[in-house]
């Protein structure tokens, strides 16, 4: 799995860019804008070709997936906690047959404990953050967690089969492609890079 998280803060040419990404097979976009209100995210996803929606998850406003065809939510860590010990009163208000539903750890014990059945978790930080400065790598291994576990943290196309092999069974993206000069030219390099690697594995 490949995935593209959003920039925090809009950049110029989000959209345009975005658009450029799926053509190129993104299939999973993760849509994080934690300042943005409701309808700033339903404006954002009505700029969005409707043909692209069904590979869009969203971090905030989980009811967006009764509005819009998005393929699912993510639980940051916090919301989970707050929310998943109850999950069927949760879910009851959210259309979410044939959606997928992910969540953020932070410690390979949390994640290995968590009782819930996510379709699959984002680990942080395997390596330095591009994106946050000061947050290091801790190189988690998690080749003992039989869980579906997504590397996300300083990702680059040369860490990219460490992640691998460390039990990751993806990557997801973030400042190695947004903020690379050219972020079309990064995101194929990546996903070549990631292809090329599982396809040797």
């Amino acid at each position: 799995m490949l995935i593209l998280i959003a920039p925090e803060n809009d950049i110029p040419n989000e959209i345009e860019i975005l658009h450029q990404f799926f053509q190129e097979g993104l299939q999973y976009y993760h849509l994080r804008k934690p300042t943005k209100n409701y309808q700033a995210h339903c404006d954002y996803l009505n700029q969005i070709d409707e043909q692209y929606h069904n590979r869009i998850v969203v971090h905030h406003f989980h009811e967006l997936i009764n509005e819009f065809n998005l393929k699912g939510i993510h639980f940051t860590e916090q919301k989970r906690i707050d929310h998943i010990d109850n999950p069927g009163q949760y879910f009851k208000g959210l259309s979410m047959f044939g959606k997928t539903i992910s969540s953020s750890f932070h410690k390979p014990e949390d994640l290995a404990n968590c009782e819930f059945e996510f379709d699959y978790h984002f680990l942080s930080p395997v390596f330095s953050s591009i994106s946050k400065e000061g947050y290091e790598g801790k190189s988690f291994d998690v080749n003992h967690i039989d869980k579906r576990i997504i590397a996300l943290g300083g990702i680059t196309t040369q860490n990219i089969p460490k992640a691998l092999n460390l039990g990751y069974n993806g990557v997801a993206v973030l400042g190695s492609v947004w903020k690379s000069n050219s972020p079309i030219t990064a995101f194929k390099k990546i996903r070549n890079h990631y292809t090329q690697t599982i396809t040797h594995i």
